[in-house]
Order: C-alpha cells, then structure tokens, then sequence
C-alpha cells in the first residue's frame, strides 16, 4: 500500500475532519511507531502503528468488524466436522474474520466478527471485564432472593461468579449483565439458582447493542462504535477532545 497522509488516515479513523486531525499532529497528540508525528508525515497504516494521546489509532485499512445476530441452531466455530450451519456462514467476507468470544448453539443474539486479533484478545480477556447483556426466559419465576444470589455471585463447579447485575423484567423474564466469559455462564447461573433457562438471547456486547438487527442478519460496525468498542478495552478515547477555533 502507498502511504497516506497521516491527517488523512486519522480522519477516515474517526477523528474529526482533515483539519481537526491537522490541529491533533500539530499539538504533538499523535505518533507514529513511537515518534512525535509532525505535518506533512505520510504513513503505510497496514504495517506502521499509530497513535492519538497514546491510545492506538484504528487506522488498518483492510480492518472488518461485523455485528450478527446469531440464530439458534447456529454454531459459533470457523469451521464444523459435522456439516452445521457456522456463524461464518451467514456473514460473506473477502477477508478472513473469526468470531470473538462464542454463543452456544441454543443462545440468540448479538456476536462480533473481525480481523482485529488484538482487539479480540482484549474483548475476551477476563482483566477487561467487557460487559456482556443478556434477556433470560427460565422456568418458573426467581424469587427476591434468587435474584441476589446471582447478584452476589454463585458457586459453579468451576468457582464462584463474579457479582452480575440483575433484574426481573417480567414473570420468569431476567435481563442478566456478566462481566465474565464462562462456558454457558448464565445458563449454568440460573440452574444453580434452580431455574433452568429456556431461551437465551444475548442484547449488548460493551458498548454495541441493536434491537433492530433482526435474527440471521448482520452489518458492519460505524467508524464510532469500532471506536466506542476500542474505548471499552483501552485501545482508545471515545472521541477526539480537539476542535477547530
């Protein structure tokens, strides 16, 4: 790839337009692979790393983040020896994506799919505490205190939960916020509280969330969630804090 002038590759980053992204370099905010940008410099951002206030900047250009709604009766592998329908089935990329965490085959909802291996690895990792938001239909209705144990923590046989909010939106409805990412956490949660989930649909991933995203549909990330979402893990401000005069 030629390289680009770097108020160009800030500004298709999200940081504001040419000139705000000139002021950004001329403040000596930005850098590139460790050194004090200055105007004028041009950058190849497939292979140098650039950074505003030291947050890196989402600047790949080959770079795909993808929101699905995932189905039931979908499989969230890249690939599956039993001829299932995979998650990469339903997103069409020119590029090699992979999804980030995993749903089980029975759990709905939203699922991030990209190329960004960093930003996955510090999706998942447990020292970043994404919050995940769930919608549990469960058998029966959980009492007061059925809701504060999941609140407080429960004991699975791989340990204890970390304390999760919870709250009872309708008779035998909970919407559950973990901020873990266990095998079957909140199914497992709910059972040992003795209530047994029977539909399982995840609503938020950090920052992203789409109710009108319907089931097996999926679109691509906007400049600002990719950075709300680099926000969540430390990756990134939310958003430039220069303007023009």
């Amino acid at each position: 790839m030629e390289p680009e002038r770097l108020q160009k590759v800030l500004a298709r980053a999200g940081y504001g337009s040419r000139r705000v992204c000139e002021i950004l370099i001329a403040e000596g905010r930005v850098t590139v692979d460790g050194v004090v940008a200055t105007l004028g410099d041009r950058v190849d951002s497939e292979v140098q790393e650039v950074r505003v206030d030291g947050h890196l900047a989402p600047t790949r250009p080959d770079a795909v983040y993808i929101l699905l709604n995932k189905p039931e009766g979908v499989v969230t592998t890249a690939s599956d020896p039993q001829g299932r329908t995979i998650v990469l089935d339903l997103v069409p990329s020119r590029v090699r994506i992979f999804p980030v965490g995993r749903l089980d085959r029975n759990t709905e909802g939203l699922l991030l799919l990209t190329n960004d291996g960093r930003l996955a690895h510090l999706l998942t990792h447990p020292s970043t505490h994404v919050a995940k938001e769930y919608l549990a239909r469960v058998e029966g209705d959980p009492s007061p205190g059925d809701i504060r144990r999941l609140r407080e923590g429960v004991v699975l046989d791989d340990g204890p939960t970390a304390p999760a909010q919870v709250s009872r939106v309708s008779e035998g409805l909970l919407r559950i916020v973990i901020y873990e990412g266990r095998n079957r956490q909140v199914r497992r949660m709910c059972a040992a509280v003795g209530h047994e989930v029977t539909r399982l649909v995840r609503t938020r991933i950090g920052p992203l969330q789409d109710p009108t995203l319907a089931p097996g549909t999926w679109r691509t990330l906007s400049v600002a969630e990719v950075r709300q979402l680099m926000a969540s893990v430390g990756l990134a401000p939310e958003a430039p804090s220069t303007m023009p005069a």
